[in-house]
């Protein structure tokens, strides 16, 4: 799995809309709204690196109110809650 971070700069008066409106993008597992420089962040979690490009370029980026976005792709998750998730799958 793929993951990538995505800061987002969105017009001010919709970024509730905004949010909704990118959270509901295949390929988007969370949307959150900042504080700071940026308006939201986004997670992509997509199966393959080729497939960013379809969420994030042709999907998210397009987003009417999405004004700039910068993406950060991860290389590896330290969480403790990533790990034992990936050690857990398929049991019960």
């Amino acid at each position: 799995m793929v993951t990538a971070i995505v800061l987002i700069k969105t017009e001010a008066s919709r970024i509730p809309e905004t949010a909704e409106e990118i959270s509901a993008i295949q390929g988007i597992s969370e949307v959150y709204s900042v504080t700071g420089e940026w308006d939201l962040i986004a997670i992509a979690r997509v199966a393959k690196h080729e497939d960013l490009a379809d969420v994030i370029a042709d999907k998210l980026s397009k987003v009417p109110a999405v004004v700039h976005t910068t993406t950060q792709i991860a290389f590896r998750a330290y969480s403790q809650h990533d790990l034992d998730a990936a050690f857990a799958l398929g049991f019960e």
